[in-house]
């Protein structure tokens, strides 16, 4: 790999998806990751899990883990709380996050936005933390323009941020659109690519059609003409995500962030392809 790559997990609730994760973790190792970030579930959700899953992988594998941080649902005293445990964990970093307020759901905690807990973080512990922020380079799906959003991401650069992870993305231009037009509103951070390996195709395309990601009309075309062969489906979508990792190498992305979903082998496949 010409850059360095991180992996996104998800805090496990049972004994097999521990193991599931423990199995993951090990299969991925060879490719020396620089981080792991771990997710933070809103309104309580898996927000105990996280702590317990940041120590779990940083104490048996030697993990750098960046915890999430969301707002939702939390004051300073719990915020303050947890960012204390992590120091005495040794975690040297965070990813801030505003959250999605779940369906009935009343209080969306004291933090309305990301920048808000960025800089309760900078104000209370300084440069302790690596700070990272999300990036959509197709535009939030919330956002009230896509220029207001850019300026968003912006402010939040400049509030204190050392770095930015996509959402995931199939449009390397999108990517490279985003990175030009943040550059020109002063932003110099690394902006990290999120990448997302495709298992389920079915899957990804329901759950892309809610978070604001699009896949690209051919390939959606090219995946419905496989029909039910599933393998012939994967190894099509491993090629393109594989394209999609060299073109945003060529281009100068800083590192790729995948979002392994507690799974190893879509992620193997695609880092395999472009070694």
């Amino acid at each position: 790999m010409k850059v360095p790559v991180s992996f996104e997990f998800y805090p496990p609730k049972t004994d097999d998806q521990r193991a599931q994760l423990d199995r993951t973790v090990q299969r991925l190792a060879r490719f020396r990751p620089e981080f792991g970030s771990c997710t933070f579930g809103a309104g309580g959700s898996t927000q105990s899990h996280t702590p317990a899953t940041v120590r779990h992988l940083r104490t048996q594998f030697g993990y750098n883990i960046a915890p999430h941080l969301s707002c939702v649902g939390g004051n300073r005293d719990e915020f303050k709380a947890l960012l204390d445990e992590y120091i005495e964990m040794g975690v040297d970093r965070v990813v801030t996050l505003r959250g999605d307020i779940p369906s009935g759901m009343g209080n969306a905690g004291e933090f309305r936005q990301a920048i808000d807990l960025l800089r309760y973080i900078r104000e209370q512990y300084g440069d302790r933390f690596k700070l990272h922020v999300a990036a959509y380079p197709e535009i939030h799906p919330q956002a009230r323009t896509a220029r207001h959003d850019l300026q968003h991401f912006a402010d939040k650069a400049k509030a204190g941020a050392d770095s930015a992870i996509t959402q995931y993305f199939y449009n390397a231009d999108a990517y490279f659109r985003f990175v030009d037009d943040v550059r020109k509103l002063g932003v110099d951070i690394p902006v990290i690519a999120g990448i997302m390996p495709i298992s389920d195709f079915h899957k990804i395309r329901q759950f892309s059609a809610s978070c604001g990601s699009e896949i690209p009309r051919w390939m959606v075309q090219r995946m419905e003409a496989y029909g039910e062969d599933m393998q012939a489906q994967r190894d099509f979508a491993t090629e393109c995500v594989a394209d999609l990792c060299r073109r945003l190498t060529d281009g100068g992305a800083p590192g790729f962030h995948f979002y392994t979903l507690n799974l190893s082998k879509p992620t193997v496949r695609v880092l395999d392809l472009i070694r």
